[in-house]
């Protein structure tokens, strides 16, 4: 039997319902394609515990711990050390998510701006990459990346990246890496396409956000980890590259900023 190439779903949030009903089917179904290692994604601390207990029940499942943009308003401000205490776990692998959400939740702004803050300093802590999540706001997300970074460099992923190629720039320029999700797929993305196509290969992750934003050909249906396969296919398509190639790029550029994770699998 043909196994197919491995790949790494880096942003997936298995703790929500749509996905938490059949946690064990949607895991096969992510071996069975070649996603063999996801990370799960916390978006409110209090939500942790229940994040990291599927990363402990499933070897090929990591997780982050932070309070999503979008949960700010909502949720008691997250502190430096509380963050500093989940990555103590040994399959927390990121901070966040975190980062500007101005398209549902300007009215919280300033308190994104102070959780981010909070986020990287974290992850400068930590030495632990910060998984960012930005729409709508690339002009205060590129300030204070860049402000934050210059008071002391961290790793970071621009997760499931949807902004533009100016914000793009400032990430790469900064080192961070940008993730491709379903949207990379959606026939009217094409400054998105291109966008990936112009970036170095090696700072290129895919991801699901499952169970949102399914690639096509499953475009409006519950997103879920196996699907991975389709938008890691377009990336390679955009690429010029075997899809093969473009798996083994992609999940080395994972253990290069996702360490920790990397490490495990060494270690197991």
């Amino acid at each position: 039997m043909t196994h197919p190439p491995e790949i790494v779903d880096s942003h997936c949030h298995l703790d929500f319902p749509e996905l938490s009903a059949e946690l064990d089917a949607v895991i096969a179904r992510a071996h069975a394609a070649g996603v063999t290692r996801m990370v799960t994604i916390c978006t409110r601390p209090r939500r942790e515990q229940q994040v990291r207990a599927i990363a402990e029940a499933h070897d090929s499942v990591f997780f982050s711990a932070g309070t999503h943009p979008m949960s700010v308003a909502d949720e008691p401000m997250v502190t430096v050390a509380a963050l500093e205490g989940f990555a103590a776990h040994p399959k927390c692998v990121a901070i966040g998510e975190s980062g500007l959400d101005y398209h549902y939740t300007a009215e919280s702004a300033a308190a994104q701006q102070e959780s981010l803050r909070l986020h990287a300093e974290a992850a400068r802590r930590t030495g632990l990459p910060l998984v960012i999540h930005a729409r709508d706001a690339d002009g205060d997300m590129a300030r204070i990346l860049t402000e934050e970074h210059r008071a002391g460099a961290f790793a970071a992923v621009m997760h499931c990246y949807s902004s533009g190629a100016k914000l793009a720039q400032t990430a790469l320029d900064l080192g961070f890496y940008l993730s491709m999700s379903g949207i990379a797929t959606f026939p009217k993305a094409e400054a998105l396409r291109d966008i990936f196509t112009a970036a170095p290969v090696e700072r290129l992750l895919v991801e699901t956000d499952a169970p949102y934003l399914a690639p096509v050909p499953h475009r409006g249906k519950r997103n879920e980890p196996a699907f991975t396969a389709h938008t890691a296919a377009r990336g390679a398509e955009l690429r010029g590259m075997d899809y093969a190639d473009f798996a083994r790029q992609t999940s080395a550029n994972f253990d290069r900023l996702f360490a920790k994770a990397a490490a495990w699998n060494q270690a197991a």
